[in-house]
């Protein structure tokens, strides 16, 4: 048998394989999924389960393209419907050039804007997005907490695959599989970093301080931002709530 039959022989012994990664359906759960308590938040129909923030409907900017929850352009805040306290989320997203967004966790909506009230995890294409430049605000960071990691994240355009784990004050931020930050609420250290040191000029309160309620709540929505530039698509958008 020649080396080129050869070749051909391999090709076609591998090809049901792709073909089989590739038509694995979106937006669905395995049976072991399932099993294990996940559900889905999004079907890659309806956006039933999410809402505008502090708003009964979905704002018009939202919409389902290629089974992805999309927006092109500047739009409102989301949030889930229902609140959640100690979870495990899964979900993939891409952003464009210069694309800026984050995921909130245990939101409430009593402050005009979902960032005064709950941690993010961010959301940003790398190489342009200025929140990019500093650590501590790029991809997958504790937005002002605790920083990320370079290399993780893929360029614009691309899926990229990010984990929450939250279970009491225990957090965890994951990216393409890489554990990137990991923290505990209400800690002394995690007070000292929000609400600063007396007398410490190396521990100043952030912006958040203001906010007596911010990051408080044990439960609460998950929420994804809108307000900020460029375009971005979710798929995948899984949950299982711990006991």
């Amino acid at each position: 048998m020649t080396r080129r039959l050869l070749s051909l022989v391999a090709a076609a012994l591998l090809l049901p394989t792709v073909v089989s990664a590739q038509a694995a359906p979106l937006n669905t759960l395995t049976t072991a999924e399932q099993k294990a308590g996940w559900r889905l938040l999004f079907d890659g129909k309806s956006m039933d389960a999410w809402r505008g923030y502090q708003q009964e409907t979905m704002p018009p900017e939202w919409s389902i393209v290629d089974g992805a929850l999309t927006k092109i352009k500047n739009t409102n805040d989301i949030v889930t419907r229902e609140q959640f306290g100690d979870f495990d989320l899964t979900l993939e997203w891409k952003v464009a050039l210069r694309g800026n967004s984050g995921i909130f966790y245990r939101a409430t909506e009593r402050e005009t804007k979902v960032y005064w009230s709950a941690p993010e995890y961010q959301l940003a294409e790398d190489s342009l997005t200025p929140d990019s430049r500093n650590i501590m605000t790029s991809v997958a960071a504790v937005y002002g907490f605790y920083p990320s990691k370079r290399g993780v994240v893929k360029p614009a355009g691309e899926w990229n695959t990010t984990r929450i784990l939250a279970k009491g004050p225990h957090v965890e931020h994951w990216l393409n599989g890489v554990l990137i930050a990991q923290y505990e609420m209400w800690s002394k250290e995690w007070t000292e970093k929000l609400r600063g040191v007396p007398g410490d000029s190396t521990k100043k309160p952030l912006k958040f301080a203001p906010y007596a309620d911010w990051g408080m709540a044990k439960r609460g929505h998950l929420a994804i931002q809108g307000d900020h530039n460029g375009a971005l698509s979710l798929r995948n958008i899984k949950i299982r709530e711990l006991k």
